[in-house]
């Protein structure tokens, strides 16, 4: 009896103990867990540590020397050229900051004949009687946007018909990267046609007016000048077709000039000037021809004169061809100060020997940025 309780007592004692490490295995396993997945630093292989530095030619694509992989790691997107690069994403702005002051000119011979062929050599500039370092050369068509300021006055009454043949000889010349708009007047200003590719377009517009009024050909002018900021094209240019008498204009000849001169826009001017004995010309027509003239040479224009009605289309064409064999000059200015000045800028010729006295057109100087 002894030995059998004994042995019953044994067996109920090992299914206890069993029981027992049951238990505390599963008290311990999310510990055991959280310990296996703990990294030991200091277990680390030295293949493992090889792997985490820098290979020397990624290294060098990132632009760091080796030292800069330990001592500085904000670096490491510098492209290195002895200067810290910049990270620029796509669709972000580039702002560049270039001074480069371009000069449109038109050469031409005792003839009035255009003069091609010229190099950069042959030419010199000075802005503000110093002269300039000569950087970019360049004698290629390229695409103008244009405004052509009609006239369409009382005054312009037996002329109009001749203008218009003009205006569309001057279309002729067009090329198809072209822009043009119209701005037609009397006694106000009017904007008839913004910019359009639309030569068709433009000649209709035209047809459809007839002159009538006072002439307000200043506010044209401003007008032209201001629709001329909206251009897609860098080269810009206004025809004027007029016979030169302003009468009706809100703006003043300061005003005008003052335009001018800060719009980078090369104005031209067909004048249709009544001969010197008419009767009936006014003081204001009297005044046309210098009034044209002067604002036209500030920007390396010119006014064509008409002698004869019959001319107007041929003078056009001319002033289209001219505006397409210009040669383009671009320099640094030496003065490099910021102050919103005007600068006087003035071109010569170192003309091949041969030839006759040249005549050279240019803008008479600019206003320098102000920041």
């Amino acid at each position: 009896m002894v030995t059998g309780s004994s042995s019953q007592v044994t067996r109920v004692f090992a299914v206890i103990l069993r029981t027992f490490l049951v238990v505390c295995l599963f008290a311990l396993q999310p510990f055991l867990v959280t310990l296996a997945q703990t990294p030991n630093d200091d277990n680390k292989s030295k293949d493992d540590t090889k792997k985490e530095e820098p290979k020397k030619d990624e290294v060098a694509a990132a632009g760091l020397r080796k030292d800069d992989t330990r001592k500085d790691d904000t670096r490491k997107d510098d492209v290195r050229k002895d200067t810290f690069g910049m990270k620029f994403k796509p669709g972000d702005t580039l702002h560049m900051d270039v001074d480069l002051a371009l000069v449109n000119v038109t050469v031409t011979d005792p003839y009035n004949r255009l003069v091609t062929g010229l190099e950069t050599d042959n030419f010199r500039v000075f802005e503000d009687n110093v002269e300039q370092e000569v950087l970019t050369f360049s004698a290629e068509d390229v695409p103008i946007s244009i405004g052509v300021i009609f006239d369409f006055s009382g005054s312009m009454a037996n002329k109009v018909g001749k203008a218009r043949e003009a205006a569309l000889q001057f279309f002729k010349t067009a090329n198809p990267q072209d822009e043009f708009f119209l701005v037609s007047f009397n006694e106000r200003a009017e904007l008839t046609s913004a910019f359009t590719n639309s030569v068709e377009d433009l000649q209709s517009r035209m047809m459809l007016m007839s002159p009538k009024g006072r002439t307000a050909l200043l506010d044209a002018i401003y007008l032209g000048l201001s629709e001329m900021r909206g251009a897609h094209n860098a080269k810009r240019a206004l025809l004027i077709l007029s016979d030169g008498g302003d009468n009706h204009s809100r703006y003043n000849e300061s005003d005008i000039k003052r335009l001018v001169k800060e719009a980078d826009t090369q104005l031209y001017a067909i004048g249709i000037f009544d001969p010197l004995g008419y009767r009936n010309r006014t003081p204001e027509e009297l005044a046309g021809p210098s009034l044209l003239g002067e604002i036209t040479e500030m920007t390396g224009g010119r006014v064509f004169a008409v002698e004869k009605l019959d001319d107007l289309p041929d003078i056009a064409s001319k002033i289209g061809m001219e505006l397409r064999n210009q040669y383009v000059l671009g320099y640094r200015p030496s003065n490099k100060a910021h102050d919103a000045r005007w600068r006087k800028v003035k071109i010569k010729l170192r003309a091949p020997k041969g030839l006759p006295p040249l005549t050279v057109y240019s803008k008479t100087g600019y206003y320098a940025p102000s920041h």
